[in-house]
């Protein structure tokens, strides 16, 4: 997957950062992070998947602090609002020394069915990422991802078995034809082997009346 280079400008994320704390901003691990994450949600069912050694942890004090906060389509302003700031600072300060880099920026999708790009995605520090995507593969968000990318694999696998189920009737029908044709010329080597043998019995049945004829000659 490839992500747009806008996504990654701090300028783009200047009103959320300022007030959040100290947020570094490593393109290459904000890459990584959310990626990594991207892909283990498609390809395995999200509910059994763990993204920290902590996740229970964080998924507890996450909806101890936000029991009401809407995770499937966020709402910008519970992030990044100035009252939203204040509530989101002390729970990210918790996690400094248990989650590793936990204040380093990373990319956070809007709409958890939805995949990586500029309008569906917010920067945030790493540990409000676990957070919310943790309480994404628990309550089932995550899983609309996980079906989608399934059925997609599932129908090229199908249409792969088809085109192979084609080619193998087309290898059947030339052998098939080959069969066929075989037969076809044995048949009529077998014809003219049986023309060329009346044909020689013919003869020899016209030579022998030949010699009848003669030694009837002979006696008279």
């Amino acid at each position: 997957m490839t992500l747009p280079e806008e996504i990654f400008c701090p300028e783009n994320h200047k009103g959320f950062l300022v007030g959040m704390g100290k947020i570094v901003v490593n393109y290459r691990l904000a890459l990584v992070c959310c990626l990594t994450v991207w892909q283990l949600i498609s390809s395995v069912d999200p509910q059994f998947l763990k993204l920290t050694k902590v996740d229970d942890q964080i998924y507890s004090e996450f909806r101890k602090n936000f029991e009401k906060l809407k995770i499937d389509v966020l709402d910008p302003e519970e992030l990044k609002s100035e009252s939203a700031k204040e509530k989101w600072r002390p729970f990210c300060l918790k996690f400094n020394g248990i989650v590793e880099d936990f204040n380093y920026g990373t990319l956070l999708r809007l709409d958890c069915s939805q995949g990586y790009t500029e309008e569906n995605t917010i920067f945030a520090p790493r540990i409000q990422f676990f957070a919310i995507e943790i309480a994404r593969n628990r309550e089932g968000c995550n899983k609309a991802v996980y079906i989608s990318v399934q059925d997609k694999e599932g129908e090229k696998e199908v249409n792969n078995g088809g085109e192979k189920t084609s080619d193998s009737g087309e290898e059947e029908n030339t052998k098939n034809r080959g069969e066929k044709e075989a037969d076809s010329g044995e048949e009529k080597e077998e014809g003219i082997n049986r023309e060329e043998k009346t044909d020689k019995g013919g003869e020899k049945g016209e030579e022998a009346d030949k010699d009848i004829n003669k030694s009837g000659e002979k006696a008279m």
